[in-house]
């Protein structure tokens, strides 16, 4: 199977994942709930539809343009994937399958429903990538490996596949540079960085950096409309439960019935909590976000004017060609011999 003939591939299944009906779309939601309840049908759908435009033809050709067509020896190379959003892990697949390598595929249990269906469909489409995909438990007959988890389970990876090529992927969160100037507007989308799948992603904000005396009450005002997040039974619970550790240990923080906003120096934040940290002036921004840059993902700003960000509610949505970690999966899987 030629280079063209993958990408064909991948095209088709973007178009089929576009045309999925909204039942369709319920069926597999369910399916996916019944293993993680945190999968309910607004997050497989966003998830799917967010596959479905990375997939669009001119971006995906655009893209695949910049890399070598063939793999100068094409390898097994397994890929542990992730499960804390759906299909987390595709992203590392196509990039596997596109450059014409065979992968090894450990799937997190918590993502196996849809991890299983999406690279079904792919296989329906282009029968013959059933000889490049194996979904395995143990990858010991791997060339070279991708691996993603947290920073206890980088280390395990680095004992086991340290030998062999590899990406080894660890904690990392993302950030929100407010200035005091954004629109009621701005502010509301940045509801989508922090709420979208219960703020389970490294994508999703969980630390604010604002100017010092900052005036909250708008940004609480504006992420009102996602309220109904609290209607989900694992979040409510664990917004319940942070409530009650601040309560009781007398921690100041701001609380909107659903998000607990405190100051805090940490990046990550629990469920339902979301930290902030302020600066006094750009040199002290600028200072403060490289001190995290090896922890972060993604930075949000309004309209994305801080150098390096995207605009706020688009941390959920990022294109073919933005890597995990920053770190260039292709050209890895490129240098591969």
């Amino acid at each position: 199977m030629i280079h063209s003939d993958r990408l064909a591939a991948f095209v088709a299944l973007g178009q089929h994942l576009r045309q999925l009906s909204p039942d369709t779309l319920a069926q597999l939601a369910a399916q996916a709930r019944n293993r993680n309840a945190w999968f309910d049908q607004p997050s497989v759908t966003l998830a799917v539809h967010s596959i479905s435009e990375m997939l669009a033809e001119e971006p995906l050709r655009r893209w695949a343009a910049r890399y070598p067509a063939e793999p100068a020896v094409p390898r097994q190379v397994g890929v542990v994937m992730a499960g804390n959003i759906p299909l987390v892990g595709f992203h590392d697949a196509l990039c596997v399958l596109l450059s014409g390598h065979t992968l090894l595929a450990k799937l997190s249990k918590d993502d196996a429903i849809l991890m299983t269906w999406i690279l079904g469909e792919l296989t329906r489409i282009e029968p013959r990538f059933q000889e490049r995909v194996q979904i395995l438990e143990r990858l010991n007959a791997a060339d070279a490996f991708i691996a993603t988890g947290s920073d206890n389970t980088a280390r395990y990876f680095d004992y086991y596949f340290g030998k062999r090529p590899h990406i080894i992927r660890r904690n990392r969160t993302s950030l929100a540079v407010l200035t005091g100037n954004e629109t009621d507007h701005e502010l509301g989308l940045l509801g989508e960085d922090i709420f979208r799948y219960y703020g389970l992603g490294c994508r999703n904000v969980s630390k604010l950096f604002v100017p010092k005396n900052y005036n909250f009450s708008p940004l609480l005002d504006s992420l009102q409309p996602w309220h109904h997040v609290a209607n989900h039974h694992k979040y409510n619970n664990n917004y319940d439960y942070n409530k009650s550790i601040l309560l009781v240990n007398g921690v100041p923080h701001l609380d909107t019935g659903f998000l607990l906003l405190l100051e805090s120096p940490l990046l990550v934040s629990p469920i339902s909590v979301l930290h902030y940290g302020t600066y006094a002036h750009e040199v002290d921004l600028v200072d403060q976000l490289t001190d995290v840059a090896a922890q972060t993902q993604c930075i949000v700003s309004g309209s994305g004017i801080w150098a390096g960000s995207v605009a706020f509610g688009q941390a959920q949505c990022p294109g073919v060609s933005e890597y995990a970690d920053g770190v260039d999966t292709m050209a890895f899987l490129a240098e591969l011999t």
